[in-house]
């Protein structure tokens, strides 16, 4: 018997709305289980209702056993005994799941001492055990601190500690690491695979990311639209796909290896760039975009030493190309992109965008408004920079009439224009953010920063939190507007199979400095910094063809 068995799941909302349509699957002890596909596919939907946690008066069908013990139909209380003794789930953001005004030792100590029944004493003490358990450095200090004083990765690490208090059998993870660098990504993932073996849990890991869920996973479930499409060993749904669709997927989602990733047979050039891959240089002929010498920012902080953010970082970027900067989070990667957008003042060094003294931020409306007309800036979170309360019409309008003189006709007119470019309809004016695809509302985003005509456009992450179609859209965009338009990309992203596919060239940041510069498939492929060639090995990659499931038997 499995340790999870759902049969013929079916989740309908008030008013007959169905979102899972018969689904089946089983997760054994020390297996893991991938549920893969894109937004809206009923992934979430099926792993909430395995601990759950479906929406309110949503009705359940079919069967779930977790653990021998049936979940659909069970009380409260015994949801609670399931939670504390057979099931944990870990959350994509570990901020929206912890108090920010309590200190992680009282977030980790509270579940020890309420449902397992511990001294404050000996909560501690497993508390310390449990933050060493998934490798974070001097837990008892940590234990003293408050989540804000916490990167990413270590509240990820601090929400798994949490996780395995109960000692679960299942632990379900949902997205864990979307928004995470590629080392702390990797790190994540070598906790989880860790404690899974060592506690013969078995894992339930819902990703939008195939070569994530190629590295961890020992078999696919392969949703869409509440139904499974397909499902097997990981290696073999993501090298011979059965299903159209999940062809589809696997055709869409950018890889490190040549040649891949483009759905469109690129060679081992990223899509629609120029063939040179040598490191451009402003002794070409080539006019130059951008120019950055010695820019510079430390942030200080009382009662601490100061933060060198960025470190006389120079380089320049030709008109028509895309550069990338990659690194870890804290790297410096959106500190150098808000210093070249003006949303950060510099301490130091020089800034030119076409020819024009960029390095101080304008205090006149007139010098801020032409600042803005020189470089725009498309951010990760496209709901986050878009108002709610206007539509997406109104949103490009208003850009289009602060910086040109069109009446209101007009700059309406050439909304519907520039939405259509980024391959939206005149029907998309109407709506508001709300109502909007995340892919959607970064296409919106993207054609109000093209409403200025900008002549640099800055990505900071503007593909990380997309599932891999979409993020193939807005990548073939980017391409079609740089080809059509002569666009200048800025390309900030952790994602090097990304970066592979849209940019000639890298520029590689550590704890503020710039440690590598050159054409992206000679960097990727043969690196010459020792950190450049962590971040590559730090990427997912498929487990080997002879390897065993977590769970297997050898006879």
């Amino acid at each position: 018997m499995s340790l999870l068995e759902i049969s013929n799941l079916t989740l309908d909302l008030p008013g007959g709305a169905r979102l899972l349509h018969g689904v089946s699957l089983a997760v054994g002890a020390g297996e893991t289980v991938g549920l893969v596909g894109e937004s809206g596919s009923g992934k979430s939907l099926t792993a909430r209702a395995v601990i759950g946690l479906a929406p309110d008066r949503a009705a359940l069908g079919g069967r779930i056993e977790l653990d021998g013990r049936s979940v659909i139909g069970a009380s409260g209380r015994d949801i609670l005994a399931l939670r504390r003794d057979s099931a944990a789930m870990i959350f994509q953001d570990p901020r929206s799941g912890i108090n920010p005004m309590r200190t992680i030792g009282d977030h980790m100590t509270e579940t020890l001492r309420l449902c397992e029944g511990l001294s404050a004493a000996a909560a501690t003490a497993r508390a310390v055990e449990l933050l060493s358990a998934v490798r974070l450095p001097r837990p008892e200090e940590h234990l003293r601190q408050y989540p804000h004083e916490f990167s990413g990765g270590m509240l990820q690490r601090v929400m798994i500690a949490g996780a395995l208090s109960g000692s679960p059998r299942l632990l379900v993870c949902d997205e864990p690491t979307t928004a995470l660098d590629v080392t702390t990504q990797a790190e994540i993932v070598r906790v989880l695979a860790d404690q899974r073996d060592a506690r013969g849990m078995g894992m339930l890991f819902i990703t939008h990311d195939l070569n994530l869920a190629a590295s961890i996973c020992d078999r696919v479930v392969v949703m869409r639209a509440g139904r499974i499409e397909e499902e097997g060993p990981a290696l073999r749904v993501f090298t011979r796909p059965s299903a159209d669709y999940t062809a589809r997927l696997v055709a869409t989602t950018p890889t490190l290896g040549p040649g891949s990733g483009s759905g469109s047979g690129a060679d081992e050039r990223p899509a629609d760039v120029p063939a040179s891959d040598a490191p451009r240089s402003g002794g070409r002929a080539s006019a130059l975009a951008l120019t950055a010498s010695g820019l510079s920012k430390t942030y200080h902080r009382h009662g601490k030493p100061p933060v060198r953010a960025v470190v006389e970082a120079s380089f320049d970027l030709e008109a028509g190309a895309a550069l990338a900067v990659v690194g870890e989070s804290g790297s410096g990667k959106s500190t150098l992109a808000r210093m070249i957008v003006g949303l950060e003042p510099t301490d130091g060094g020089e800034l030119a965008i076409a020819g024009r003294d960029r390095a101080t931020i304008p205090r006149g409306r007139r010098e801020r408004l032409a600042r803005a007309r020189s470089v725009q800036m498309v951010f990760q979170d496209p709901y986050l920079s878009l108002d709610p309360r206007i539509t997406a019409g109104r949103a490009i309008e208003d850009a289009l009439r602060l910086h040109s003189d069109l009446d209101r006709a007009s700059a309406t007119s050439r909304a519907v224009d520039l939405l259509e470019q980024v391959g939206l309809t005149a029907a998309h004016a109407e709506a508001r953010p709300r109502t909007l695809s995340g892919g959607q509302r970064q296409r919106v985003a993207i054609a109000r920063a093209l409403a200025i005509e900008p002549d640099v456009l800055v990505l900071d992450e503007a593909t990380s939190a997309l599932d891999v179609s979409v993020q193939a859209q807005v990548l073939d965009l980017i391409a079609r507007l740089r080809r059509e338009r002569g666009l200048t990309v800025l390309f900030i992203s952790h994602d090097l199979a990304v970066v592979r596919r849209v940019c000639e060239e890298v520029l590689v940041m550590r704890a503020g400095e710039i440690v590598e510069r050159g054409g992206t498939v000679r960097l990727l492929e043969a690196p010459s910094h020792p950190y450049t060639r962590l971040l590559i090995d730090s990427v997912p990659r498929p487990r080997q063809a002879d390897a065993q499931p977590a769970g297997a038997t050898v006879a």
